[in-house]
């Protein structure tokens, strides 16, 4: 299996054209200030992405698109760690339907494949409807393929619980997990689960990310860093060595977070056009552009002023 880095990933958003089409074009732009702002990898085809209002073509394409960027830039920087990619897309309910398109993002070439937790035993009976249902899924994907799961929110939550992470440890082929449980306690339990299995997890939450790190966490994989990846990814490289900047990083990225709420993932294409000079219409298929608010818009603002702060005074 492909070994995927540690560190901060954002969860990509899709760029749409006016009539509501993909902007290809934008979203290679994306992962470019991905690079540039250090990220260490990218989910693609993510919740963050629109993935239940987007086609398995769209889906598989942007997956690809993603991968083939990445893989661009790092070809024309070979001192620079690539960034590793792995991508999901996996919505669908009937079985034959999931094979189909987790072996379409698979074939892409992205780093890990990423499974959806609530996308087996959907009627939520239990842990060995659950397992059977993976199990089998598991059976029709490449043996060779590094796979992760995510604790997506939609259509509902399936945590993974301590039955699940066994499952995960003792099938030896999981590499990613993205936890949005929220809660730091609750993280340190998984952590001892997963420890010395090989499997990394990736915390969703920036108010609790300095903690889950310390604890033994690899990084963070949410949408803050969709507005500002660079403190996130400072954060995951500096926790060890300089505790006070991370403490500081740490209270700075718990506040910052409260933009979550503004109108996400509108608000973070707006903030990426107006204020980062990346070229995209804040579209969503799911959300109207009028949930931004002018008030947001001012927040958003104050937002890119106390980034530019950090970055002024040498701490990101």
């Amino acid at each position: 299996m492909k070994n995927i880095r540690s560190g901060a990933y954002p969860v990509m958003i899709t760029p749409y054209n006016k009539d509501m089409s993909v902007d290809y074009s934008a979203a290679e732009a994306l992962v470019e200030w991905y690079w540039e702002q250090g990220c260490d990898g990218i989910f693609a085809a993510c919740l963050s992405s629109e993935i239940f209002e987007l086609t398995l073509e769209e889906r598989v394409k942007l997956s690809a698109l993603t991968k083939r960027t990445a893989d661009r830039l790092a070809k024309a920087e070979p001192r620079r760690t690539p960034m590793s990619v792995v991508a999901s897309g996996h919505v669908s309910d009937a079985f034959d339907d999931q094979v189909k398109e987790l072996n379409a993002i698979a074939d892409t070439g992205v780093d890990a494949v990423v499974l959806i937790s609530n996308r087996f035993d959907i009627a939520n009976t239990g842990f060995d409807a659950w397992r059977t249902d993976a199990e089998h899924l598991l059976e029709r994907l490449p043996s060779e393929l590094a796979l992760g799961i995510y604790e997506c929110p939609a259509p509902y939550k399936r945590p993974l619980d301590a039955d699940i992470l066994r499952w995960i440890v003792q099938s030896k082929r999981f590499s990613f997990i993205k936890d949005t449980c929220c809660d730091a306690d609750e993280i340190a339990k998984r952590l001892k689960l997963l420890n010395g299995s090989g499997v990394k997890l990736f915390n969703a939450h920036a108010g609790s990310l300095l903690q889950s790190l310390r604890d033994g966490g690899d990084g963070y994989c949410g949408v803050m860093a969709n507005y500002m990846a660079r403190p996130f990814v400072k954060l995951c490289a500096c926790y060890r060595d300089d505790p006070w900047l991370a403490d500081y990083l740490q209270a700075f990225l718990d506040f910052a977070a409260t933009s979550e709420g503004m109108g996400y993932p509108i608000s973070a294409k707006y903030y990426l056009d107006v204020f980062e000079k990346v070229p995209m219409t804040h579209l969503s298929r799911n959300k109207s552009e009028s949930v931004l608010t002018d008030r947001y818009k001012t927040c958003l603002s104050q937002l890119r002023d106390s980034v530019e702060s950090l970055h002024t005074n040498g701490l990101i």
